[in-house]
């Protein structure tokens, strides 16, 4: 394991001030990085500038060899094991900064904050896209592009921050009430939108930027303060935008990080059932999401949660297939196949098959698989080594089941222990455990419909509700089938529809409450009746 550093160790620390006038020891989070990821950054202080623990975790590149799993090189930073205490001294943080930062500052001022942690994360896109793909695993272009998807919430909330409908704002309505023994109005009927609190934001490692500044920004720009709880996966480039947050003027306690692992359990339920918490948004899977409902009941907190999906994407004979194929391309294998808005079920007119399959199976050969830093990569390794396994499990699986494997269909061990071929599986049952599975991977699971109720009976037969996508050029079409989609997320004739100015979230058991657009800020905001009789 000495092999994974150099002795000149970065130290890295994303917070460093103990809030002292508050009487509250610190609850920093900080790294280790290898001098493997250190040596690619322009500026390594993004994480910070000296703390060492000795309870620590490893992060691991996922695009490493096996050699370097061996070698221990593939370990590329070791970040501070935080526990319930911790959780409990960020939330009090988090607290103590809330009357400042609520009723402290102007909305104005809130935007202006945004906007200049937007533009300083823009000025270090290379690092933190370096870092991103180191740890995650994604082909550095798409982590390029995920610096501006993310950005573009915190420009996006920047702006709603200062409209009537952010905190401080609301409305007044005409008053039913009359003077006595007469008939005209009488007092004000005021409702003001008010910053819930301090809130926990829970993200996935597969959109290390995204999943935070699409909570983060709404959250802060209305006067909450927030605790963060990143993947234990992706936890470097989280910590890199504290850093920046704090360069762009975010007072101590306003953006706090907690990173743990093992005992994340723990650490779940004291942001979940601690009475300071107000409001809970958590990203993940769908079990995930169930405890924590559980566990923050007790206390009735606000709760959003965008959980599991297992996208239809419905291919009608009218289609234009290469367009078609280009709108499965995108949404299938971006960073792997592992979104929550991939499609997964694959349903394709019988009249269009061999076709559609055809010019998929050319455009699929295309992708060059490989670690994310080398050029030309377009498809990135899985997350795990268990994700090579499940995947495994299910293509046999349904082999098993009469599909037909006819591209890809194993890992690339000669790449990695943790790469699986780009897959395309005709005649999946749609009974089989893989057409029911959001298989957070890159597979094709192809089954045939004949009639448009056909296909909108397969595409709905789940209890997941998050994304669809279907192609085709009858305008009547797409207004009934899209209206009939029991999803909070359809494209149509394309594959990637995801925009800070659009609503994200899902029904049934995908999920509760929306991100983007102007409802998200609505998620971090109570409303208060008040009436003035003057």
């Amino acid at each position: 394991m000495k092999r994974a550093y150099s002795k000149l160790m970065l130290y890295c620390i994303a917070s460093s001030n103990a809030m002292g006038r508050f009487g509250l020891r610190s609850s920093t989070a900080f790294s280790t990085l290898s001098e493997r990821v250190a040596s690619r950054l322009k500026d390594p202080s993004l994480v910070g500038d000296g703390l060492v623990s000795d309870e620590t975790f490893n992060v691991i590149d996922p695009g490493a060899s096996a050699q370097q799993f061996e070698d221990g090189s593939a370990v590329i930073a070791r970040v501070r094991r935080m526990g319930r205490d911790d959780a409990k001294i960020a939330i009090d943080r988090a607290n103590a900064a809330l009357v400042g930062w609520r009723d402290g500052t102007t909305a104005a001022h809130r935007s202006a904050v945004l906007s200049k942690w937007s533009s300083l994360i823009k000025e270090n896109t290379d690092d933190i896209a370096t870092i991103m793909t180191m740890e995650s695993g994604k082909p550095l272009h798409e982590s390029r592009g995920e610096v501006t998807y993310g950005t573009s919430f915190l420009d996006y909330y920047a702006a709603e921050a200062i409209r009537p409908s952010a905190a401080g704002g609301g409305f007044i309505t005409p008053s039913p009430f009359t003077i006595p023994g007469g008939t005209a109005p009488r007092g004000k009927i005021m409702a003001v939108n008010e910053a819930v609190g301090v809130c926990t934001l829970i993200t996935p490692w597969n959109f290390p930027i995204a999943m935070i500044t699409r909570k983060a920004g709404p959250a802060i720009g209305v006067g909450c303060t927030v605790v963060l709880k990143p993947s234990e996966l992706t936890p470097l480039t989280a910590l890199a935008l504290q850093t920046l947050g704090k360069r762009a003027g975010l007072p101590d306690g306003v953006f706090e990080i907690v990173t743990a692992d093992e005992n994340v359990r723990e650490v779940g339920e004291e942001l979940c059932t601690n009475p300071i918490v107000k409001k809970i948004s958590f990203t993940g899977s769908t079990p995930v999401g169930k405890l924590l409902m559980k566990l923050s009941s007790e206390s009735v907190k606000r709760i959003s949660l965008e959980l599991g999906g297992n996208a239809a994407f419905v291919v009608f004979e009218d289609a234009d297939i290469d367009l078609a194929v280009n709108a499965a391309i995108a949404s299938k294998f971006r960073n792997a196949g592992q979104t929550c808005v991939c499609a997964d079920r694959f349903i394709i007119h019988k009249a269009v098959e061999t076709e559609f399959v055809s010019k998929l199976m050319a455009k699929v050969k295309q992708l060059k698989v490989g670690h994310g830093m080398n050029d030309g990569v377009t498809m990135g390794p899985l997350i795990s080594s268990a994700a090579v396994e499940k995947l495994t499990m299910l293509v046999g699986e349904a082999i098993a089941e009469n599909a037909s494997c006819v591209l890809g269909g194993s890992p690339l061990l000669d790449i990695g222990p943790q790469y699986f071929e780009p897959t395309i599986l005709t005649n999946v049952s749609p009974d089989s455990t893989i057409f029911n599975s959001e298989t957070f991977g890159p597979i094709v699971a192809i089954t045939t419909f004949d009639t448009e109720e056909h296909a909108l009976l397969l595409a709905n037969n789940t209890t997941s509700g998050l994304a669809s996508y279907f192609c085709t050029k009858d305008l009547a079409r797409v207004f009934r089938f899209s209206a009939s989609l029991q999803n909070g997320i359809v494209g149509v004739n394309e594959g990637i529809i995801s925009t800070a100015s659009a609503p994200f979230g899902g029904v049934k058991e995908s999920g509760l409450g929306r991100e983007g657009s102007a409802l998200g800020i609505n998620e971090y905001l109570e409303t208060k009746y008040i009436f003035l009789n003057v």
